[in-house]
């Protein structure tokens, strides 16, 4: 018996990784199929407000590798939390990058910029965050408008068009 499986035997290495960028777990499990739709929300420690003046850095992060390791549908900067709608792509081995490596990225560049730009130091954004798979008959485009719809809903803004820490693939992104 080894590690509690009659049998079995330990995991190769391309078996261990391939499982590891399928699924994470932290405290919440975080799911990941090759080639779906995520929608991913994030808060930052302990529901800090992010200043205005910062949430431009924080967009460029969350948009830093689209069309890299991620193809961004959409992406919302709320004061308090983020939302994007993304795909992971494959890396040049036909890898698919994993969300935890994505979201390591996302998450670590963009805390050290908003540090380094508003001279403090600690925690930007908590640990966890909140994602789920789209199911194959939700409609991406839907989900996305819905994301993109939040800062209205929260009456930060009249119209999403208004809200200047917004990206949409089929306005910004085709620009």
């Amino acid at each position: 018996m080894i590690d509690g499986r009659q049998g079995s035997q330990p995991p190769s290495a391309a078996g261990a990784a391939k499982e590891a960028k399928s699924q994470y777990r932290r405290h919440l499990p975080h799911l990941q199929a090759d080639r779906k739709t995520l929608f991913v929300t994030f808060s930052t420690r302990r529901r800090w407000v992010l200043p205005e003046g910062v949430r431009s850095l924080v967009l460029d992060h969350c948009l830093h590798d689209h069309e890299s390791k991620l193809f961004m549908h959409a992406a919302v900067i709320m004061p308090d939390h983020v939302h994007l709608l993304c795909t992971p792509l494959a890396d040049p081995d036909g890898t698919t990058y994993g969300m935890a490596e994505i979201m390591s990225g996302i998450k670590g560049a963009s805390a050290h910029a908003v540090n380094r730009a508003l001279g403090r130091r600690g925690a930007v954004w908590e640990s966890e965050s909140f994602d789920r798979l789209l199911r194959a008959d939700e409609d991406r485009r839907l989900v996305a408008e819905y994301i993109c719809a939040n800062p209205v809903r929260a009456q930060l803004c009249a119209r999403e068009d208004d809200y200047p820490w917004l990206w949409r693939e089929w306005i910004e992104g085709a620009q």
